[in-house]
């Protein structure tokens, strides 16, 4: 068993040319030798921040712990908010962030077996 005190969990930014606007940060709350089935972390995204349409290899669980955000498909835009639980499948186009909100912070969960999210080729990316 492995418990972790998230106030212990430094907030590393979260670089790459995945997210757009204002800063974005990341809590590993795991190491990638913890588990071998997925991944876990928090990320959030400060006010005018999101990132760009991508997919991922497998589904992504979000989980909304704070604030209010924004969900986005090719073909639906939802906001969330506390409680709120989001299944992205997996190759579905999306984006998440907090565009137009304070901070939010989501509890992002994919596989282990996964790659990295893989920003689209589209114009839809910016």
């Amino acid at each position: 068993m492995i418990v972790v005190k998230m106030a212990e969990v430094p907030a590393e930014p979260a670089v790459g040319s995945l997210f757009t606007g204002n800063p974005v940060t990341r809590q590993a709350v795991f190491q990638p030798g913890d588990s071998r089935s997925f991944n876990f972390g928090v990320v959030s995204f400060s006010a005018g921040s999101r990132n760009k349409f991508h997919t991922h290899t497998s589904d992504q669980l979000l989980i909304v712990t704070e604030g209010t955000g924004t969900v986005a498909t090719a073909h639906e835009q939802r906001t969330v908010t506390v409680g709120d639980v989001i299944l992205i499948s997996a190759g579905e186009e999306h984006w998440h962030g907090a565009p137009m909100t304070p901070r939010w912070p989501t509890l992002p969960s994919p596989p282990k077996a996964a790659r990295p999210p893989r920003p689209s080729r589209d114009r839809r990316s910016a």
